[in-house]
């Protein structure tokens, strides 16, 4: 979908943030939703005709979403973590039955602790030893939660109930039984998701950090999925921001071939004057390059986003 005016860069944006609401409605009162898992599969639905429309789009605006606020952050969260889902699963080309348990557990693997993750996300001080008791409980919680509400997709609520047990780590991830192998590949990505939302009582992680993180301190076949988190989104995905070599500040547009050479906008000078207009690079053309990646709170600048992405249009029509 090319964003070729202000006006269609408000209309995709809404669309997601829609998506988003209603996910932050359905996690926040369950019990009040009538249909609950056809509520989710809905979700599903146009989570994927909005990437299948322009997933590279779809990115910049989950990573400009993720990195830039706390504001309503479980729902954040969940989205974001079962888009990486769906695009891991199509990368490794996961059978649709497993794909769509690993996404709707995604979407719901919080939902044991809603509120207090909320909560978590915009308040200073450490978890309270009560908090910390929620927070272990919530994968058995959320799976109870789900059965409650109907659910009878067991490896869905497997899932969600062993997404942080240690044991998931273990064993070739090809070799173990399709629950541990999702369950591990929920627990990568929601490590990753984490790591580059900011909260009130830290800033958020690069993307390339995190996801350098999750392949470093990986536990036996665990790093496959990181790989396969870089192959999908690319180390510096659509949305977040790099210092290019010559100083300049680029906004990453579009993913290229190659995961650490994308298609940037570079936005601000090298003594963080705003551009004018923004410029197209392609990276994997040659120089400048990217020196390092930047958090999102380090760019202080208001954006013309739809201007970036009218580039990143252009950018995906020329060879």
């Amino acid at each position: 979908m090319n964003v070729q005016t202000e006006s269609e860069y408000e209309d995709l944006l809404s669309l997601w943030s829609d998506l988003e609401a209603g996910l932050a409605v359905i996690l926040a009162s369950p019990s009040s939703v009538q249909e609950f898992q056809s509520r989710v599969w809905q979700y599903d639905r146009w989570m994927q005709d909005l990437l299948q429309r322009d997933a590279d789009v779809g990115l910049y605006l989950l990573f400009q979403l993720a990195t830039n606020s706390s504001v309503g952050y479980s729902a954040s969260h969940a989205l974001v973590c079962a888009v990486l889902c769906h695009l891991i699963a199509v990368e490794l080309n996961l059978d649709q039955g497993e794909r769509d348990s690993l996404v709707h557990a995604a979407f719901t693997m919080n939902i044991g602790m809603t509120e207090l993750q909320d909560e978590l996300a915009n308040q200073l001080e450490k978890p309270s030893p009560m908090q910390q008791d929620a927070i272990r409980a919530h994968p058995v919680k959320g799976g109870m939660v789900l059965a409650n509400l109907g659910i009878l997709d067991g490896l869905w609520l497997d899932i969600v109930t062993s997404h942080h047990n240690g044991l998931v780590d273990k064993g070739e991830l090809w070799q173990v039984t399709p629950a541990v192998r999702l369950a591990r590949i929920v627990h990568v990505v929601d490590r990753y998701a984490a790591m580059i939302s900011p909260r009130k009582n830290r800033v958020g992680r690069t993307a390339s950090d995190s996801v350098r993180s999750i392949i470093n301190d990986a536990g036996d076949q665990s790093d496959l999925i990181g790989h396969s988190l870089v192959r999908t989104v690319g180390l510096f995905p659509p949305g977040t921001y790099a210092r290019m070599d010559i100083g300049d500040i680029a906004v990453v547009m579009r993913r290229s071939s190659k995961p650490n050479h994308p298609h940037v906008a570079i936005v601000l000078n090298a003594v963080g004057e705003l551009l004018p207009q923004p410029r197209l690079h392609r990276t994997a053309q040659g120089d400048p390059q990217i020196r390092s990646a930047l958090l999102a709170s380090s760019v202080r600048a208001r954006l013309n986003h739809h201007l970036v992405l009218q580039l990143g249009a252009y950018a995906a029509q020329q060879p």
